[in-house]
């Protein structure tokens, strides 16, 4: 006699907020100390996430003369960085009244505590220490952890 067992669902895959200094870590230089984290990306263990903004970040940072990045290799970049991160749509991203965030000394790092919140993030990566500085504050009323790249570790399986 066979029973129709119910098919398990997947765990949703971790979340996750990378920001820009990170990103260009990962995609720029590959830092081989972030390894762990890009082959989470690139396994599709985590969802990483942004927005509209932090994108543009990101692209504006590509045209940095002091970066080893030209016109030819910058499509490349952007092609890596899009293909694992996964830009929201406004809609995508849920407001929330109800929690205030905690202020970013640097008001251009507010985007990605924003980005975390909206996203509904486990983990923000960062190497910013304004943000880092915030790590107690959004742990303390139960919101995303703030970590530097070299504490982000993969969920164990």
């Amino acid at each position: 006699m066979q029973t129709d067992l119910p098919t398990p669902v997947p765990a949703p895959r971790p979340r996750i907020v990378i920001d820009t200094n990170v990103c260009l870590d990962l995609f720029v230089f590959r830092d081989p100390r972030w390894q762990g984290l890009m082959d989470a990306l690139q396994s599709g263990t985590v969802e990483a996430v942004t927005r509209a903004d932090c994108r543009q970040e990101w692209q504006m940072v590509l045209h940095y003369s002091h970066l080893p990045i030209s016109d030819e290799t910058r499509p490349g970049f952007n092609a890596a960085y899009d293909a694992l991160i996964t830009c929201l749509a406004p809609e995508a991203l849920a407001p929330r009244t109800d929690i205030r965030l905690p202020l970013c000394t640097d008001r251009d790092d507010q985007k990605f505590l924003e980005l975390a919140l909206g996203a509904q993030a486990a983990t923000l990566i960062t190497k910013d220490k304004a943000l880092l500085k915030l790590a107690r504050k959004t742990a303390k009323i139960g919101l995303f952890a703030i970590i530097p790249p070299q504490a982000w570790a993969p969920a164990a399986p």
